[in-house]
């Protein structure tokens, strides 16, 4: 392992912050990139946009870079959905100006942070990577089309790049559209949680500590069989299981669901992760509970710094 710097964008984000935050605590050098020029634990982050070339090759060229993780992105399709044209040119141009950072400067790795949404909806698990993709979004869309530049630039340019396609991902730092998050807050504040679907509805969750964890993997890793993996936490529940975990977890929570699928939600069967535990040698660190709890700790002590000022 080089002691260059490893360039992070979305630094600031739900999982490149806690990427950003693993390396420093191994002793790493890090060059962390974001829209904002602060990440959620204070900690400064150089303002760059992934669209902006010119600027990524200055940092590039002010730093001492030998590798990527590359998770500046929008985080999903709830995010931007009415603006497609933005979703392209962050997700699908962004993800071409790494690969292109990677090929002039020439990196040692890139690791591209990539989403189960490329999929789209799944034939029967388990699933494996090399299915046909049939993403429902632009959002899957654009995460399947990045994984295309991930897959040609290594065949024809020899860059060392990789993507990991990651489930649904939960733990302190979400703040966007999540269930879980939902029943804790309902929880926390005494309400209850009443959802017109989901009882009969499987989703599979990974913790932000175990998705930063799987990325950091595969940029060390040695030589890689594969460009793509599937990366979740494990586990293949109904919404009403993952609601009888945050019962678990707060006794006070009051959830009822009725069957039927997330209206906006694809049907995914349980993913294959045996080729990123086999290559990567990958294993979730957070069961269900222990993340749920992990996240309404997180929860909790945001909302009681919000009441104290």
């Amino acid at each position: 392992m080089s002691g260059k710097a490893v360039l992070i964008t979305g630094a600031a984000g739900l999982v490149g912050n806690v990427v950003r935050r693993k390396l420093e605590a191994q002793g790493r050098a890090v060059v962390a990139i974001d829209r904002t020029d602060r990440s959620s634990d204070g900690q400064p982050i150089i303002p760059c946009d992934v669209t902006d070339i010119h600027r990524l090759h200055a940092v590039v060229a002010d730093h001492d870079i030998d590798s990527i993780v590359h998770c500046g992105a929008y985080s999903g399709p709830m995010v931007a959905r009415d603006n497609p044209y933005s979703m392209v040119q962050v997700n699908i141009v962004g993800t071409a100006n790494m690969l292109e950072l990677a090929r002039v400067h020439k990196m040692r790795r890139m690791v591209f942070c990539s989403s189960t949404s490329a999929y789209g909806n799944t034939p029967e698990g388990p699933v494996p990577e090399d299915v046909a993709l049939y993403p429902t979004s632009v959002y899957g869309g654009s995460k399947a089309a990045s994984e295309q530049l991930v897959w040609t630039y290594f065949r024809q340019f020899g860059v060392d790049a990789v993507a990991l396609r990651l489930s649904w991902v939960y733990g302190p730092g979400r703040t966007t559209d999540c269930i879980i998050r939902t029943m804790i807050e309902d929880a926390l504040a005494k309400r209850p949680t009443r959802v017109p679907f989901g009882a009969d509805f499987h989703r599979q969750f990974i913790h932000v500590e175990d998705a930063a964890g799987a990325l950091i993997l595969a940029l060390d890793a040695g030589d890689l069989p594969r460009r793509i993996y599937t990366v979740t936490g494990g586990t293949y529940l109904t919404l009403r299981e993952i609601g009888d975990v945050v019962k678990k977890v707060l006794p006070q929570a009051d959830i009822e669901m009725q069957p039927g699928p997330d209206p906006v939600d694809e049907v995914h069967r349980r993913f294959d992760i045996s080729a990123v535990e086999r290559d990567l040698g990958y294993a979730p660190g957070f069961d269900l509970e222990a993340g749920i709890r992990s996240y309404a700790g997180w929860i909790a002590s945001r909302k009681s710094i919000a009441g104290a000022h």
